[in-house]
């Protein structure tokens, strides 16, 4: 399996696809630090100024956090739609399978191959923005600051890896790599946009909101059923947990009524208790990426492999 790691590795790390995918997200995330650090130099917060330069947004440049969640399936697609049925129809997959070379250890050489590229790319870019950012703002980061940006590149490694795992999954399912690709791409567009609108009508139809003291009481259940169902997105789960992570501001997640606001303490919430608010979203992410591997695992195993 080590040595399909390292080819794979090889492989990723050679192809044009992957050069131009790592081209436009360097573009997007010093774009996005350019924005980052116009804002910061025209706002009056001096609060937690370091986790601003993901957060922060130009005029016109969205922050970096907004640039990944958009660019981040791209970047699993361009690694794994191809991963299985390219070889397959190529006739390579066969006479690599004819060598003393266990089965699962073919899928399992690229998954975790393309999981160390996502990860060493997630690391540096994180680090190429940090560090000059700390040039330009000279204010260097307290210890919580760099607790909060780790977890965040570590929940960014993951919810790639999601896409990632589903493109190995459609790549074993369908025997073209122009389907598996399109395949995931449909999947992109329904979880990034088409979920929160089912959702809210979904939402609406069980606890109509239309008025009146029915509407009135079905306002909480409409508010948590719609919440629920968006949380089935992995795109709405990245952008909940890593918003309340790099804002120290954020002390809930969902909607407070004024009781629970009662006796509360203004300020920021302390890293540990915003870890605690994520922490069912990081073990969210990570079981649908393990679910979506697992998947393509079990039909790579039982498959038939011959060349077209």
């Amino acid at each position: 399996m080590w040595a399909l790691f390292h080819k794979e590795m090889a492989d990723h790390i050679r192809s044009r696809r992957f050069l131009l995918i790592l081209a436009l997200v360097a573009v997007s995330g010093f774009a996005s630090l350019y924005g980052a650090l116009e804002s910061i130099s025209s706002g009056t917060d001096t609060d937690f100024v370091f986790l601003k330069l993901f957060t922060s947004s130009g005029s016109s440049i969205p922050s970096f956090v907004s640039f990944i969640a958009l660019l981040g399936p791209f970047v699993g697609l361009a690694l794994g739609f191809d991963a299985i049925n390219s070889e397959q129809s190529g006739g390579t997959l066969n006479r690599l399978l004819s060598q003393p070379i266990y089965r699962d250890s073919v899928i399992n050489g690229k998954f975790l191959a393309g999981a160390a590229i996502i990860f060493t790319m997630v690391f540096v870019m994180g680090g190429l923005v940090s560090a000059l950012g700390l040039i330009v703002i000279g204010i260097p980061p307290s210890l919580e600051e760099v607790g909060r940006i780790i977890v965040f590149l570590l929940f960014t490694g993951v919810y790639i890896c999601f896409w990632l795992g589903l493109s190995i999954l459609f790549s074993v399912l369908c025997r073209h790599a122009a389907t598996s690709a399109l395949a995931v791409i449909a999947c992109w567009l329904f979880f990034t946009i088409f979920l929160s609108m089912l959702a809210g009508i979904i939402a609406a139809a069980l606890f109509p909101v239309n008025g009146g003291w029915e509407g009135l009481f079905n306002l909480m259940d409409n508010y948590k059923c719609e919440l629920y169902l968006n949380r089935f997105s992995p795109y709405y789960l990245y952008g909940e947990a890593v918003t309340t992570i790099l804002n120290p501001g954020v002390r809930t997640i969902g909607i407070v009524t004024n009781a629970q606001l009662e006796g509360a303490v203004a300020g920021y919430l302390p890293f540990g208790q915003s870890l605690l608010l994520v922490w069912p979203h990081l073990t969210g992410m990570a079981a649908m990426t393990l679910a979506a591997f697992v998947l393509s695992y079990m039909k790579f195993m039982r498959q038939e492999i011959r060349s077209s």
